[in-house]
């Protein structure tokens, strides 16, 4: 198939065009070059489709001629008569090299067809078997992604070795598309990287990408899309160079209706010239503009006049060297030696049908004065292959033992490694050199403007990237500008997406209980664990605290204090008590009935200690019951004695035969026994249906550890017997009030069941209004409220008459007591 198309297409091209000879040098081993001496933008004929298919000859020289791209022709001259000069490299092996202008695609298909065929120029080449070698080693260029791309099929299928300097697209780092192609200037997903760098660096996430109808800008933009979005960048607006510059103005329009403030142009150079031009012309100002290597150093547009308008420029280029040594005297030497040009040096005229006249008109001070970006990697791709070639000759010192075979040095380049002018030389299994790359600024002073390094950006051995902002002069002030689509989200608040782009938010604050990490997830606010919580606008949660009493702390050791005093004031009240069991106030205070509610005021205290800790089951169950029960019959006491005392004053007399049957057959004790027993009773079947167990009640920042209720209704009933029954003594005790004073019990026990009744209110009112780990006080402060109130309401003035007043404990003064309040007029 080979054998047909290509002929076909050398013919096809023979046809349409003349692909022009810039220089060639006999050798042993040819090297290719393809350079693109004349541009297809600006000059004094601008090229058109409509031009390209009139039945002609295509003129290159109607095209703009580049000094830049004969400098670069001139780096590869002399990269390959340095080599021939050499005697460690190649000894007694002459390079020589073939450069044609790659002036449009259809001339480069026949320039590169020339490369595989050993006959002249414009003969078909023919394959025949083993026989067939092509007249070049490897080939340098062409310098365009696209170009590349469609010339690179020819040689991968011979593996003959492609060494550019110019071709970036992330496509030629595909072995299985490209296998022989190598490059000494990095891929674009370094360079694309580079450049989300910058964005990054200044936080400029709303940004638009221009680029150029090739596939150098398409792939750029393909990986540029991958980047930005792990790096939170958005693409507000992505557009082609046209090649019609008057539909230019159109893209202006469009970046100035997405606001955007950034734009990353990335594309070749014919591209960029008329879109700066546009864009100096329509007077766009204040602008960021990002520029990729192509254009980053590119001395034309920096030199155009009020280029220092547009606004701040920053761009990527490939590391750049010092000086090639001895390149300026080879200039001024090759100036010299010249006659008319390149065509008439080279003896070629009347083949080529046309004169680089301009080759022949460039002074040396241009050749040297252009951007000297790529010449190291010009000459970086010379050397690789002459190195490689060494290899494969099997070089020694002084001569190659094999420079009489036909060599290949494709295999070796994939190993080749070696320093020039200290800088390392390598690819690694993709074809590609380590990146290095330079941050650019244009710095503008008095309408002049210069290229200022102000970082770097490099992958080997690892990647580090840098910039130093104090050397950037902004276009207004002396601060980067803030550039986004939205102003980023105060602290604790959470972005609300208002459109397409991630970038373009409203704030919302997280409320309480929620938080938010802006580095993992900026648009959510996160649910803090159940124990855990955070105040609105929080970027995390805290441990909730956990609250109950601790043994150790101040509180707690003065409820223990004070239960600890009921009881052995209890007990001291009972010992004084037995002492005095034969006086007229302990008899009148109840007698034995005194005992028992002086044991179950000291039972019912050691309720108190069960407020201490971390609840647990049992002491939950206990909490409460112990209480309630011991309480109750300290109740079921009180009022059985207020009722005797009135029924002695005020019923004895009335129903003598009821009074008779209560005292002969106990009624004060069954009745003390009966409230007890049914008190207990409903303690068990509630704590047997479910009775209180260990409670979590989590609040705004705390966990307070507390104690359930148990089966409410039950709760209920006996918090309803408990007061009935108060209510019921304190009747008893109110009807008492008048009686006579010695046997006047009815304002103490008043006194005492006002403080139970006023405390356990107290308590319920702060349940109900507030809730915190203060409140886990309040029911043990109104269990000792209640036992001491009937201790200092009941018992006190008993002491007091027994150790300070023991006069008036006599039966005389008893009795006197009596008849004064018999005597009395009812």
């Amino acid at each position: 198939v080979v054998e047909f198309i290509l002929p076909l297409c050398l013919l096809i091209v023979s046809a349409l065009g003349i692909y022009i000879t810039v220089a060639s040098l006999d050798g042993d081993y040819i090297v290719g070059g393809l350079f693109q001496l004349h541009e297809k933008y600006g000059g004094t004929g601008p090229a058109t489709d409509t031009e390209n298919r009139k039945p002609e000859v295509l003129q290159c020289h109607r095209f703009k001629f580049s000094s830049a791209s004969y400098q670069q022709i001139q780096v590869m001259r002399f990269a390959i008569e340095e080599i021939n000069n050499s005697t460690l490299l190649l000894p007694g092996v002459s390079l020589g090299y073939e450069i044609f202008d790659y002036c449009s695609d259809l001339l480069s298909y026949g320039a590169a067809l020339e490369f595989l065929t050993q006959k002249g120029r414009g003969a078909i080449p023919v394959w025949n078997g083993t026989n067939y070698r092509p007249k070049v080693i490897s080939v340098t260029g062409p310098f365009g992604s696209s170009q590349t791309i469609s010339v690179a099929p020819l040689y991968m299928s011979e593996m003959i070795p492609m060494v550019t300097h110019g071709a970036t697209s992330v496509q030629l780092s595909s072995k299985n598309r490209f296998p022989s192609f190598f490059r000494t200037i990095p891929s674009d997903k370094y360079q694309v990287e580079s450049i989300v760098r910058i964005l990054q660096q200044f936080n400029w996430n709303w940004v638009a990408f221009i680029g150029g109808d090739n596939d150098y800008s398409r792939d750029a933009l393909t990986v540029f899309q991958d980047k930005i979005r792990p790096a939170n960048i958005c693409l507000a607006y992505q557009d082609t160079i046209p090649q019609n510059q008057s539909l230019i103005g159109r893209l202006f329009n469009n970046i100035a209706m997405f606001n955007v403030q950034v734009i990353v142009v990335f594309a070749n150079v014919e591209f960029v010239i008329p879109f700066i031009q546009k864009a100096i012309d329509l007077r766009v100002k204040e602008k960021i503009w990002i520029a990729s290597e192509t254009w980053s150093m590119n001395q034309e547009l920096i030199k155009k006049s009020q280029i220092e308008r547009i606004g701040t420029v920053l761009g990527v280029t490939v590391q750049r060297h010092k000086d090639l040594r001895g390149f300026d005297e080879f200039i001024n030497n090759t100036v010299k030696s010249r006659h008319e040009n390149a065509c008439t040096d080279m003896d070629l005229k009347e083949r080529c049908g046309q004169i680089c006249s301009d080759c022949n008109s460039t002074s040396a001070q241009t050749i040297i004065g252009e951007d000297p970006t790529y010449s190291f990697v010009i000459y970086s791709a010379v050397y690789a292959v002459a190195h490689a070639l060494h290899n494969v000759l099997r070089c020694g010192t002084g001569n190659c033992a094999n420079s009489e075979i036909i060599a290949y040095p494709y295999m070796a380049l994939k190993q080749v490694k070696f320093k020039l002018d200290n800088q390392s030389i390598e690819f690694d299994e993709n074809g590609d050199p380590p990146a290095h790359y330079d941050i650019v600024h244009w710095d503008c002073k008095n309408k002049t403007c210069s290229n200022v390094d102000i970082g770097s950006y490099l992958t080997n051995p690892t990647p580090s990237f840098h910039i130093n902002e104090t050397l950037i002069h902004w276009f207004e002030g002396t601060e980067a500008p803030v550039l986004q689509c939205s102003s980023e989200c105060k602290s604790g608040s959470r972005r609300v997406q208002t459109g397409f782009h991630t970038c373009c938010f409203e704030c919302e604050i997280c409320s309480d209980g929620k938080y938010i990490n802006h580095t993992a997830d900026p648009y959510s606010c996160i649910a803090c664990q159940k124990d855990e919580w955070a105040r609105n606008g929080s970027t995390s949660c805290t441990k909730r605290s956990i609250e109950y009493l601790h043994s150790d702390a101040s509180l707690a050791i003065f409820l223990m204090f004070q239960a600890s005093s009921i009881i052995l004031i209890s007990m001291a009240i009972l010992v004084l008590f037995l002492c005095k069991n034969d006086t007229p106030v302990v008899k009148s205070a109840g007698g034995r009935l005194c005992f028992f509610m002086l044991c179950c005021l000291s039972m019912s205290s050691i309720s108190v200690f069960l407020y201490i800790g971390k609840p647990t089951e049992a002491i939950c169950t206990l909490r409460n019951s112990v209480f309630v029960v011991f309480y109750v019959a300290c109740l079921s006491c009180l009022a059985v004695r207020s009722f005797q005392i009135v029924c002695i004053f005020k019923m004895a007399a009335k129903l003598p035969k009821a009074y008779d049957f209560w005292v002969k057959h106990g009624g004060q004790w069954i009745t003390i026994i009966t409230t007890t027993v049914i008190m207990l009773f409903l303690c068990i079947l509630w704590i047997a249906i479910e009775g209180p167990k260990p409670n979590q009640i989590t609040l705004y920042s705390e966990v307070i550890l507390d104690c359930t209720y148990g089966v409410i209704p039950i709760f209920y009933v006996i918090v309803l017997f408990a007061v009935l029954l108060g209510i019921a003594c304190f009747s008893f005790a109110y009807m008492g009030t008048d009686l006579p004073k010695n046997y006047n019990e009815g304002k103490s026990i008043t006194f005492s069941l006002l403080i139970f009744f006023i405390s356990w209110v107290i308590s319920l009112t702060v349940h109900l209004s507030t809730k915190g780990k203060h409140t886990l006080s309040v029911n043990p402060f109104s269990v000792l409220c209640s036992l001491y109130g009937i201790l200092f309401g009941y018992f006190f003035p008993k002491c007091y008459i027994i150790i300070i007043t023991p006069e008036r404990n006599t039966a005389a003064y008893f009795q006197t007591a009596i008849q004064s309040y018999t005597l009395q007029p009812r």
